[in-house]
């Protein structure tokens, strides 16, 4: 059994001073919560994870993993998988953690219903700017949720801090293994969870500070976005609500060829183990969190 209770996986790609940053703040951190950090670089070619040789970092017990551009759902997978704590916390490598944040997300998963918890996550542009977890629109846009009045359960938690048991995570899967690069992981492990039976939810007694930035350091393009979307779709959306999916990237250049690959991927096998695992379906998800999809 290990010691580690918490273990926080940092996937980087080209995060330049950031991840630096980041880690110098969980290291500030005090408390007794037994904790190690893992950090995933993605084939950064900026050097950005070269200052974790220092006898600083390995005195502290920070690991370093490489990993050959799996991106970002890929990276995060790989880091649980070398992970050794009982909660995994996988966080963006631009934040930064108050002292007691460790503390406060061991205080939260003392409750035994509480599957996966997200803190406020708060711009460093403007620190008054906080969002507590993150539901739907009608297009499937993401909205930030305001400040609750107490531990309230959420729909999706958001990438830039969020925290599962380690059993629900591997249960579930983890992180899709068929996504490219980026988009809708953090969406799709959310409703995963949920259609799984396990429970998320925002904790409005803490925050981090998130850095958000007008564009990723490394490619990302609108076919990497649309694949993952369809992608979601296919895995658990009954038929009405997967033509919805459908209709929302149909006119975008490269629809057909993008949604030949999807068809022509895993997804159906995954569907069908999803749809006889899972207690719910996607429209007890819409219900509960009333959103008009």
């Amino acid at each position: 059994m290990s010691d580690v209770i918490f273990s926080i996986i940092l996937p980087v790609k080209n995060e330049g001073l950031n991840i630096k940053a980041t880690v110098d703040s969980m290291l500030r951190a005090s408390g007794d919560i037994p904790y190690e950090i893992v950090v995933v670089d993605d084939s950064s070619v900026d050097g950005c994870c070269s200052f974790l040789n220092a006898r600083l970092y390995t005195v502290a017990g920070v690991r370093l993993i490489t990993t050959a551009g799996l991106g970002a759902p890929g990276a995060r997978n790989a880091g649980a998988k070398a992970a050794r704590g009982e909660i995994l916390v996988f966080c963006d490598a631009h934040i930064t953690v108050p002292y007691d944040w460790l503390e406060r997300l061991h205080k939260s998963f003392l409750l035994p219903t509480v599957t996966g918890v997200s803190p406020g996550i708060a711009s460093m542009a403007n620190p008054q700017a906080v969002g507590y977890g993150i539901t739907w629109n009608h297009r499937l846009e993401v909205n930030w949720l305001p400040r609750p009045s107490g531990m309230t359960a959420v729909p999706i938690l958001p990438g830039g801090c969020q925290a599962f048991r380690r059993e629900a995570f591997e249960n579930v899967g983890g992180y899709d293994r068929g996504f490219k690069v980026w988009g809708h992981e953090d969406e799709e492990i959310s409703l995963k969870m949920w259609l799984f039976g396990y429970s998320l939810y925002a904790d409005p007694n803490f925050s981090v500070l998130h850095l958000f930035r007008s564009r990723h350091p490394y490619p990302v393009s609108i076919e990497h976005v649309n694949y993952n979307l369809l992608r979601m779709a296919c895995s658990h959306f009954g038929g009405k609500r997967l033509a919805s999916a459908l209709s929302l990237v149909k006119d975008h250049t490269y629809f057909e060829k993008t949604l030949a690959e999807v068809l022509l991927s895993d997804v159906w096998e995954k569907r069908r183990d999803y749809l006889f695992r899972r207690k719910r379906d996607d429209g007890w998800f819409m219900d509960r969190f009333k959103i008009p999809f």
